[in-house]
């Protein structure tokens, strides 16, 4: 009789010995698994990429990370863009811009258009449920956005649906519960 805590003893850990049975596999199954994973990882750019020609946008997909344009959008509300050149943008549009020295796009209103006898373009936003306009967002000395700050204009959303992205960068544990449920997942496909 061996007791589950003597020494040398090993217990299967549920089906979660995925390189164990890696390393069961033949050669050709497991190209065939690693050819299956770069499949779909080149799909998913291919994809990408293409919407990114159909927008204009160099980001068609945009998560709302903060609860600054509520009512209208709210905290993991999915957003698709488009951002045309051509189209002229127009105050109570939804932009979606880059600010020298953040990473982050911020999703807010234009409040304020303000056009240029040259017909150069400047505008101000500010989020809904913000009290005042985002000029302390904007880099030092900056009091107005241009077209070339814009990654894209809201055209439709997905109520909550970038929330699985909120809670994987909130709690980084659940990124190591993904890669692993997605090995197991990537195993079971034999």
């Amino acid at each position: 009789m061996v007791r589950a805590g003597a020494v040398g003893t090993h217990l299967p850990a549920s089906g979660l010995d995925i390189f164990g049975d890696l390393r069961k596999m033949n050669k050709r199954q497991l190209y065939y698994q690693v050819l299956n994973f770069a499949m779909i990882v080149s799909s998913a750019l291919m994809i990408w990429k293409g919407l990114i020609v159909l927008t204009g946008s160099e980001s068609p997909i945009v998560v709302v990370l903060s609860g600054s344009m509520e009512p209208a959008f709210h905290r993991g509300d999915l957003l698709f863009l488009t951002n045309f050149r051509e189209d002229p943008i127009r105050a109570g549009e939804i932009v979606v811009f880059k600010v020298e020295g953040r990473d982050i796009p911020i999703v807010h209103r234009v409040i304020k258009v303000h056009e240029k006898d040259n017909g150069d373009i400047k505008f101000l936003t500010k989020g809904d449920n913000n009290e005042v306009d985002d000029r302390g967002l904007y880099k030092e000395g900056q009091n107005w956005l241009e077209k070339k700050d814009v990654v894209g204009r809201a055209r439709g959303f997905l109520p909550y649906v970038g929330m699985v992205t909120i809670i994987m960068n909130d709690y980084p544990k659940f990124k190591v519960i993904a890669t692993i449920m997605g090995l197991i997942l990537l195993k079971s496909a034999k």
